[in-house]
């Protein structure tokens, strides 16, 4: 993981933790057990950072409950 990835990365757990009102930590535990951060996030990052933010909480949303690591 490069510092463009890592920037990234920390971006969207942040972005996704104040969307869902809860923790950076609680967040990152989720992303990282499920799989997501590693093999979505970091993976599609070259095309994930292009995307709004807006887009990007919805798409990660959205994936964590298809992952079942979100209600």
């Amino acid at each position: 993981m490069n510092k463009e990835e890592l920037e990234f990365a920390t971006f969207c757990v942040g972005a996704v933790a104040n969307s869902l009102n809860c923790s950076r930590q609680d967040v990152y535990e989720r992303l990282k057990s499920s799989g997501i951060f590693k093999d979505y996030i970091i993976k599609h990052y070259d095309v994930l950072h292009t995307l709004s933010r807006t887009y990007i909480v919805k798409d990660i949303i959205e994936y964590m409950k298809e992952k079942g690591v979100l209600a």
